[in-house]
């Protein structure tokens, strides 16, 4: 029997069909785990590559067609691009390149550290965009600095849809929620 390590648990996910949301011959869009918003999905090609600093211009197909399912996915299940951020972490932490598709929201009780919120909301989430800008300008991606790295997850916790600053993540995720509540109340109406 193989075992695998926590950062190779996308590889075991991604070989299991029935985890699926929508596949393609390149790539399959799947639920997190560990969901940081009420909609986070990841998008994996079945090609062995291990993160973006691997990425050439050679992937820019297989790229576009990442993004196609990720927008598919917010079709499918009914919401709206602009409610999305779709990227990827500048610092992975998981064996196997994955796109991000997460809500804007980030409700969940899953969020649980100032790590997991600028992980998404500063510099340390490369955009699609600028990730394929890069890769045609450069013929690769660039990795940020240790010193860098650091200011970017030392970032205070500033809400993603207003100017509020919070404390800690407890206060965020009270913010976040009133935002969310706001939302829904409007939509309704």
């Amino acid at each position: 029997m193989t075992t695998y390590s926590w950062a190779n648990g996308l590889v075991k996910t991604l070989k299991d069909p029935t985890t699926h949301i929508i596949s393609n011959s390149l790539a399959a869009v799947i639920q997190d785990k560990y969901a940081k918003a009420k909609h986070h999905y990841l998008v994996l090609p079945f090609e062995d590559i291990p993160s973006i600093f691997n990425l050439t211009q050679q992937n820019l197909p297989l790229l576009q067609e990442m993004h196609l399912l990720a927008l598919n996915v917010i079709e499918v299940k009914g919401e709206k691009k602009d409610n999305f951020l779709i990227g990827f972490h500048n610092q992975p932490s998981m064996q196997r390149l994955h796109l991000h598709v997460i809500s804007k929201d980030f409700i969940s009780d899953c969020l649980k550290t100032k790590k997991h919120w600028n992980s998404f909301n500063t510099a340390l989430f490369l955009n699609y965009e600028d990730l394929i800008t890069q890769l045609k300008e450069n013929d690769k991606v660039k990795r940020l600095d240790s010193s860098t790295l650091k200011e970017l997850g030392n970032m205070e916790l500033k809400c993603n849809q207003c100017s509020y600053v919070a404390k800690n993540i407890p206060t965020l995720k009270q913010h976040l929620l009133e935002h969310y509540e706001k939302r829904k109340k409007m939509k309704e109406e």
